[in-house]
């Protein structure tokens, strides 16, 4: 196993030895509180461009389950078709494991998808630096190699246009409700819980002009990065407002598109909320749950126009969670109702969308 360290934009350093693909790289670094579900994880299309820190510190003892397709083409225990995260970074990775449905290690699962693993970090401790400073740029450096990688501009890159499809791609055709869902880097398990609702599931790039198409409703999936620099998908959002009542729902970044074609901006969060243990609260309810959440932006609610309001709220900084118009079927939660590994505390957002088809 080969030396690596972690080299933060603040100058910190953390070393560690290698455990994945050996080769440097740079990334925004954030952490993630959850106990289990690192495959959900790292084939998670909101982590593209970021080194993921797991802060349970023991990482791999369960393996990495095989990668199969459902009936509709769509993984069965990954998020995605790939790895996304630029690097893991973990405190003690087990080289031995033991599942029912393992079929790798989760060193050879990154070795052969060429993303670098780090073991042996003091993940406490970089943890306590991500929550005083704030996420921070960094670069995993291997000590006997001479090629050198630039920090990246994480802010600057539309890293939904990365992710997206490319094309439109159907599911459950010529099932009951037709429902168009934007494309901005949609796990797969959002798409599971559309279809086993029984509907078509229409996915569409994240710039594409939906507008000229025949459907039921609109489903705004997730996405990494700065939801400002989608802007082609807020003014399609906003035309298809102005033109029909159809149902819209959103999710995570969807929560952010929905809110800045509500008129509301976005701010950048200090450290983030990722993980599966965000207490969140359904506005003038004493209703609260626990949610599963993986973004570094938030809706400034105060900013929100006239005929909208908040529908959810986090608990523990008081930070927007959801929206949803005074008058229209249009709502969104920035928490992740889909989870998978879980909590499934929230999946009724779903039914809720559901209901709202005519």
């Amino acid at each position: 196993m080969k030396n690596v360290t972690l080299v933060l934009s603040d100058g910190t350093t953390f070393c560690g030895k290698s455990f994945g693909y050996e080769a440097p790289v740079a990334g925004e670094v954030v952490f993630n509180t959850a106990m289990m579900g690192y495959p959900e994880s790292l084939t998670d299309p909101s982590y593209a461009g970021q080194l993921l820190v797991l802060t349970y510190p023991l990482v791999g003892n369960y393996g990495v389950p095989a990668f199969t397709m459902d009936a509709q083409g769509l993984p069965l225990f990954m998020e995605s078709d790939r790895i996304y995260v630029s690097g893991l970074i973990v405190n003690d990775y087990s080289s031995f494991y033991n599942h029912w449905n393992a079929v790798e290690s989760l060193s050879d699962w990154l070795k052969r998808e060429k993303t670098p693993g780090v073991t042996g970090i003091d993940t406490r401790e970089l943890t306590k630096v991500l929550r005083s400073h704030g996420v921070m740029m960094g670069r995993l450096v291997f000590d006997d190699d001479e090629r050198e990688v630039q920090e990246i501009d994480y802010a600057s890159i539309n890293f939904v246009d990365q992710v997206s499809c490319k094309k439109i791609i159907r599911y459950n055709e010529g099932a009951g409700k037709k429902v168009v869902l934007l494309d901005c880097g949609a796990k797969a398990n959002i798409i599971r819980c559309l279809i086993q609702r029984g509907v078509e599931v229409v996915r569409v790039p994240w710039d594409y002009d939906y507008t000229k198409l025949s459907f039921d409703g609109l489903f705004l999936s997730n996405g990494p990065g700065d939801p400002n620099l989608c802007s082609a998908a807020v003014d399609i959002l906003r035309k298809q407002m102005s033109e029909s009542n159809k149902p819209i729902c959103g999710i995570c970044m969807g929560n952010q598109l929905l809110s800045k074609a509500a008129g509301a901006t976005i701010y950048k969060l200090k450290y983030g909320h990722r993980g599966h243990n965000q207490p969140v609260r359904m506005k003038d309810t004493n209703r609260c749950f626990v949610t599963s959440q993986n973004h570094g932006y938030a809706v400034d609610a105060k900013t929100l126009g006239q005929d909208w309001e908040e529908l959810f709220v986090n608990m523990n900084d008081g930070s927007n969670e959801g929206i949803r118009h005074k008058e229209k079927p249009w709502f969104s939660c920035q928490f992740h109702p889909e989870a998978c590994s879980g909590p499934v505390d929230t999946e009724f957002i779903f039914d809720k969308f559901i209901e709202t088809l005519k």
